[in-house]
């Protein structure tokens, strides 16, 4: 009786998941082309308009990722942080064009995220998960 529990409990949660995974691929991708068509509707681009496209681009890169791999790589989450910070700022330089605390805050911002991804960099080459260990057959058994 446990097992068959455990059996569809594992059946529900990965179904679950995969159901969640498609729906936030879908809405990325759904959003992104909707971005792309009101840029083409506007008839201008600007650069805070294809830095959006990249953080779409990165979030459909973090759900392709975490569907082949049932990872989720903390990086891709701090790059979109960055993209959205530094759209944060061209924005509000290019629309207010006058220097205050806020560029400094956003630019520390950034700069303190830049770091965070040196450290994960550095402790995830320094320190790689482990890796489960696979049973070595004797040569009389058969895989």
């Amino acid at each position: 009786m446990h097992g068959l529990a455990e059996s569809l409990g594992n059946l529900l949660v990965e179904s679950f998941h995969y159901l969640a995974l498609f729906g936030i691929g879908g809405i990325t991708a759904w959003a992104g082309v909707d971005a792309f068509l009101g840029m083409l509707e506007k008839g201008s681009i600007s650069v805070d308009d294809i830095l959006l496209l990249f953080i779409y681009l990165e979030l459909g890169a973090m759900v392709g990722i975490y569907f082949k791999t049932n990872h989720m790589p903390v990086r891709f989450l701090i790059y979109v942080a960055i993209t959205a910070l530094t759209r944060l700022l061209i924005s509000d330089v290019s629309h207010h064009h006058r220097p205050d605390m806020g560029v400094v805050y956003v630019s520390g911002a950034i700069l303190l995220l830049a770091v965070a991804i040196l450290v994960v960099r550095f402790a995830s080459s320094r320190f790689p998960a482990a890796q489960p260990r696979q049973r070595v057959l004797r040569d009389d058994e058969v895989d």
